[in-house]
């Protein structure tokens, strides 16, 4: 790989560091090439992105877009994403469908390094959109109720004026 390549490869993994909130690393030694491509296709339904680099070239984008230092070694596929939560769950399905193949190693979560244990809890939390619905619901709670018992009330009226 020549040095521009190299420069290109860094200047683009450090602008999308700069915009992800989540940074998963994981090790897929031994995946086929059908497989990446099915993680690939997951990671872009829920939008995340995946890309496989060179660990001096990450660690040097991480440093870039000032996410501390992280330490690299063996073979790591990065899966990063917009939210926090994104990331982490592709993961952790893939992980899961793959047990003997792809494991997630660790990660950066909102600017801080993040263990395996994190990576995992943030998985295992509800997804932008389950939030927003769990919110709704909880705002329409009192709402509902009350509607509720004004047609009970309706009908107990209607039962005694007859």
């Amino acid at each position: 790989m020549t040095k521009q390549q190299k420069s290109e490869i860094v200047d683009f993994l450090t602008s999308e560091f700069k915009e992800s909130q989540a940074i998963v690393v994981c090790d897929y030694k031994g995946l086929t090439h059908k497989q990446l491509e099915t993680l690939r296709q997951e990671a872009k339904e829920n939008g995340t992105k995946v890309q496989v680099a060179k660990n001096t070239l990450v660690t040097v984008a991480v440093r870039n877009a000032e996410l501390g230092d992280i330490e690299l070694s063996g073979t790591n596929i990065f899966l990063w994403s917009e939210d926090q939560i994104s990331a982490c769950k592709v993961a952790d399905k893939f992980a899961s469908d793959n047990k003997d193949k792809f494991a997630i190693k660790s990660g950066i979560i909102e600017g801080k390094i993040a263990d395996f244990a994190t990576v995992n809890a943030f998985a295992k939390l509800p997804s932008r959109e389950q939030l927003l619905g769990m919110l709704a619901a909880t705002w329409m709670a009192p709402v509902t109720n009350f509607t509720i018992g004004l047609d009970a009330l309706r009908k107990k009226k209607e039962e005694e004026a007859a």
